[in-house]
């Protein structure tokens, strides 16, 4: 610690040293001053004295502030501005002194009354050097601020030398930290032993300026409270660390499925489930690896998938299903030969690049003319110009993007060698076969149009009866019907 920062926190020890018997109710600093309101009943030299005793003086009155501090009608000392004071102790022959009336409307209304009189408060101002702004805190937390002239000032602007500011979340049982206003600056606790103890809720020692506890206790995790639970509060925050209490305070562990190595915990979980049970430690993090002709899948980082690298690849085959065979990324089922292969689907067939596509293995890229830019769609060609004037920012263009053809866990219906001009020949043969059918089709329904049933429509059949009828009933109409020979 430097000599002038020892100085300092030597005058701010003189000033927490400071005791005061009444405590205020209420209290406002602004810039370099703070008013504290006195609820004790005194006479014009105690209320005097009770604010010389804490470092201040008795409120010399001005009419703009004093709403700010007193809420409460009654009577108050005060002093009055020195010409003024001079002239009112003259006229009145040092016989009465100034105070305040406060009326239930809020009305102050100034007054004399005997010095040795009694008031039922008083109004004490103090004057400082080098304040502190607020004590910045994180959601959910809670500041209080206590001076050395001991009173409390929460909602104030500034805060003068040795003011103490307690941090902590709303309900909590135990602070989150300690600090104390020094030139300016808040130092946090523990600070040096020699003022408040170092801000220790127990002990302080002296040697190391830290804070330690009794014996059965142990130290908090905000350096300066006691507990007989280290892990109350979980001071163990790495990877896969937990907080367990020990005789002499708490040692941090290593959960399940985690493993201390080289002093912190590791997962080691993922290796259990590697599709290839290969697993290797990588920047502190075990990853899993795949066989020679794998890789690890993007979807899963425990399994493998299967990659070529060249045009045609053997096919890979369920060992319990050999119906089930799977292709990489950007190949596809074929049969050459009679042997059955992954091919390299030829992506630049398909159309899918603006300008010009190149084709590798298990994917494709595309490409720009000379003056365009490659979108970052990775497809599109747009002009170097129209590019730099849409964004500004005169970026370079993104590079030529690696695509890939998702794998498909079936063999494809169609090859690989099926592209576009033999599709548009098939579908100029169905054409064909659809109109040679129509006219076929349309020739016989003509022919069948001249098609007639002689026996049907011989003239000498006139009535089909169906109805039942009886022998003699046949009988009678086939006599009935005259034969071909008769005229």
């Amino acid at each position: 610690m430097t000599p002038s920062s020892h100085a300092l926190l030597v005058c701010v020890a003189v000033l927490c040293g400071l005791e005061e018997t009444a405590r205020s109710q209420r209290a406002h600093c602004a810039a370099n001053q703070c008013f504290a309101f006195f609820q004790e009943p005194e006479d014009f030299p105690g209320a005097q004295k009770s604010c010389k005793d804490s470092g201040g003086q008795l409120y010399t009155l001005s009419w703009g502030n004093v709403d700010e501090i007193v809420t409460v009608s009654g009577s108050y000392w005060v002093e009055l501005p020195g010409a003024d004071a001079a002239a009112e102790d003259a006229a009145a022959g040092f016989q009465s002194c100034p105070s305040i009336s406060l009326s239930t409307g809020g009305k102050v209304k100034l007054q004399r009354a005997p010095c040795e009189g009694t008031r039922n408060a008083f109004l004490c101002q103090y004057t400082f050097e080098e304040p502190c702004s607020g004590v910045l805190t994180g959601a959910g937390a809670q500041v209080t601020y206590t001076t050395p002239m001991d009173f409390r000032v929460d909602d104030s602007e500034t805060f003068p030398p040795g003011t103490i500011a307690v941090t902590g979340k709303v309900g909590g049982i135990y602070p989150e930290s300690k600090h104390v206003c020094v030139s300016r600056e808040w130092m946090s606790a523990p600070w040096s032993c020699e003022v408040l103890g170092g801000g220790c809720q127990h002990t302080c020692m002296a040697s190391t300026n830290t804070c330690a506890c009794p014996p059965g206790k142990v130290l908090h995790p905000n350096n300066i409270s006691c507990t007989t639970e280290a892990c109350e509060e979980n001071r163990c925050t790495g990877e896969g660390e937990e907080c367990e209490n020990t005789r002499e305070g708490f040692r941090c562990t290593c959960r399940d499925d985690f493993v201390e190595e080289d002093g912190a915990c590791v997962n080691v979980t993922i290796c259990q489930r590697c599709e290839h049970m290969r697993c290797v430690k990588f920047h502190g993090v075990y990853q899993c690896m795949c066989l020679e002709g794998f890789r690890v899948a993007a979807h899963d980082p425990t399994k493998c998938e299967f990659i070529c690298g060249k045009k045609d690849c053997p096919v890979r085959c369920d060992g319990n299903n050999q119906d089930m065979c799977f292709c990489p990324a950007g190949y596809i089922y074929d049969l050459q030969d009679g042997t059955p292969l992954c091919t390299d689907i030829d992506e630049c067939d398909m159309g899918l690049c603006h300008h010009r596509c190149e084709n590798v293995f298990g994917s494709y890229r595309c490409l720009c003319n000379e003056g365009f830019k490659l979108h970052h769609d990775g497809d599109t060609c747009t002009p170097i110009a129209d590019v730099e004037e849409g964004d500004g920012s005169g970026s370079s263009p993104p590079p030529p993007h690696l695509h890939t053809t998702p794998a498909s866990p079936q063999p494809a219906a169609v090859p690989s060698y099926v592209k576009t001009g033999s599709v548009l020949g098939i579908g100029v043969f169905v054409i064909l076969c659809a109109v040679l059918l129509y006219f076929v089709v349309r020739n016989a329904a003509r022919r069948c149009s001249r098609f007639e049933l002689t026996s049907i429509k011989h003239r000498d059949i006139d009535i089909f009866y169906l109805q039942q009828v009886t022998s003699e009933t046949y009988k009678r109409l086939s006599l009935d019907r005259p034969f071909k020979s008769d005229s």
